[in-house]
């Protein structure tokens, strides 16, 4: 009988962008750290709207530089690649994985097999992206690469982003739900994906989701774990160091 892997699951929280990036840190170091545990996946939800930027990210239009100094739109640079995610009344999840394909293309296979699983059970077919990674557009959602999933009418449902460290994997992405358009069309000139009503429940995309994590890596076994003080002071020392909000412009 296979051993069964354990997979740390934390409960959802609705926090800072510096804070949320923190904590998907704290999960890739503890990762590093420790062998108790085999993965680490949570969902999230953000304090107001944000734009998380990719680590490479480094010209951001006057026009986003406009929106946080009107305080319309908060920033943050998140550790993983890739463009810039609006993060504005959608589910965040972050998946952290000790021994993961050290294929990229194979890693984001399989860390997506869930996802697209997950939102099967509620209804939406959900498809690999299949365009080219475009480095001189700032938007993720405009355009669907092998690490996002797209319906059938090409519309992209989540976007996802990876960060590696000694071999182990942190990966998160943004599951769209009802984007402000009204921002959307402020930050990217362009309007949102039109998203299915039937992924529009967090609570219930999060408990399909969980369900289609079981069935990908059928010898895991989820545990809730709870953020301890020393946890909360090192994620804290974290979002003040290495994820300040990005306001010296």
């Amino acid at each position: 009988m296979n051993k069964l892997e354990e997979v740390l699951y934390l409960n959802p929280l609705e926090l800072s962008g510096p804070e949320q990036m923190a904590i998907d840190l704290f999960l890739l170091e503890k990762s590093l750290a420790e062998n108790n545990f085999n993965m680490a996946v949570r969902f999230y939800t953000w304090d107001g709207d944000w734009l998380s930027i990719g680590k490479n990210q480094k010209e951001l239009p006057k026009k986003w530089i406009e929106l946080l100094k009107n305080e319309q739109l908060k920033i943050v640079r998140r550790p993983s690649g890739g463009k810039a995610v609006l993060h504005s009344r959608g589910l965040t999840y972050a998946l952290i994985w000790k021994y993961p394909p050290r294929n990229k293309k194979e890693s984001y296979l399989k860390t997506t097999e869930w996802l697209k699983d997950g939102i099967k059970k509620a209804g939406v077919d959900l498809f690999y992206g299949n365009q080219p990674v475009n480095i001189s557009n700032s938007n993720c959602f405009s355009t669907s690469t092998l690490a996002d999933l797209v319906d059938q009418d090409k519309n992209k449902h989540i976007g996802s982003a990876q960060y590696w460290r000694n071999g182990h994997l942190l990966q998160h992405g943004e599951i769209l739900m009802e984007p402000s358009k009204q921002l959307w069309q402020k930050v990217f000139n362009a309007d949102p994906p039109k998203i299915k009503n039937e992924i529009k429940d967090k609570d219930k995309i999060i408990n399909f989701l969980k369900d289609s994590l079981g069935k990908t890596w059928p010898n895991s076994q989820i545990f809730t774990y709870t953020l301890n003080q020393k946890d909360k002071e090192i994620i804290k020392r974290f979002a003040i160091n290495k994820f300040k909000k990005i306001n010296n412009y």
